[in-house]
């Protein structure tokens, strides 16, 4: 099952740190402030575009009061330089993309429940068979995984076994998530997340050849490149900026003006939702129509 409150999380392992104990206090107001930036979540009663523009409101409004009216300008040196070891920044983007999956978001929707949010996804699998005997046991299977911040699929379920009654003792049971739609959240993105990014990329598509995989991303600490030579989707720029020289990421004057010049944008968001939506409206695969379409795919 996917995780569906990854800020949340975040925010209560960090109230429970013993490293961060100087910090309770603005921990505790800032989990104060996630209760209330949800429950206005919550709240809504706009659809479409209207909605993703109320959402993007709220987002940058609580990313601002905890990653700066809280973390920059009252946090010990321990919160700020660990909040992304933490994981208390980009998982407010992780715990936002969730609420996105949603009637009033997208329509097309399947009538079952899909998962999404961060989650443990399926990239491959092996047999790996000790020895020549033991092909008449439960084969052990070998699964590649690899963590995803934001995902949309479905967990299946398997057995293998050399007899078609199932034995137990000759049987192999197991589990895997597949994504048929995963999103990396960054804040700053340079060239190695990039690559990493396209190596992981083309390892899920490995596994779920018709499946999407995109970046999200605040701050750009690269030369932006052509996904079309991977794997990626398509990496989108939620602040349309570029990340602070390095010697004005600790000036607090300079953070308030960049989050003032550049907030996340609505219409970055709105074009991810529009991949997620044709995602949602298209055929991945049917066989039976390519006589018609007078080409396999």
């Amino acid at each position: 099952m996917a995780n569906n409150t990854p800020h949340k999380e975040k925010l209560l392992a960090a109230i429970e740190n013993p490293k961060a104990r100087q910090d309770l206090d603005i921990l505790r107001e800032a989990f104060a402030g996630y209760e209330a930036w949800i429950k206005k979540l919550e709240q809504l009663k706009t659809t479409g575009i209207d909605r993703i523009n109320e959402m993007t409101n709220l987002l940058n409004q609580y990313k601002d009061f905890l990653e700066v009216d809280l973390i920059a300008s009252k946090g010990s040196d321990f919160l700020k330089r660990q909040k992304g070891q933490l994981k208390l920044d980009n998982s407010i983007l992780e715990e936002f993309l969730i609420y996105l999956v949603s009637p009033a978001v997208l329509g097309n929707l399947p009538n079952f429940e899909l998962e999404k949010g961060p989650q443990t996804a399926f990239m491959s699998f092996a047999f790996r068979p000790s020895h020549i005997r033991n092909l008449n046991e439960g084969p052990e299977v070998v699964l590649k995984v690899k963590d995803q911040d934001f995902t949309i699929g479905k967990t299946f379920y398997y057995k293998f076994s050399p007899d078609d009654s199932f034995p137990e003792q000759k049987t192999t049971i197991g589990k895997l998530f597949l994504a048929v739609l995963a999103a990396e959240c960054k804040v700053n993105y340079d060239k190695t997340m990039f690559q990493e990014c396209a190596g992981t990329a083309a390892r899920l598509k490995h596994g779920c050849p018709i499946s999407k995989y995109y970046a999200l991303i605040e701050y750009l600490d690269m030369q932006p490149e052509d996904t079309r030579l991977t794997e990626i989707d398509n990496v989108f720029l939620l602040r349309k900026a570029k990340r602070l020289p390095f010697e004005k990421r600790s000036v607090l004057n300079e953070i308030k003006a960049q989050r003032s010049d550049f907030p996340i944008q609505a219409d970055v968001i709105s074009n991810f939702v529009k991949e997620i939506q044709n995602f949602l409206d298209a055929t991945w695969y049917n066989a039976e129509e390519a006589l018609r379409r007078g080409s396999f795919v």
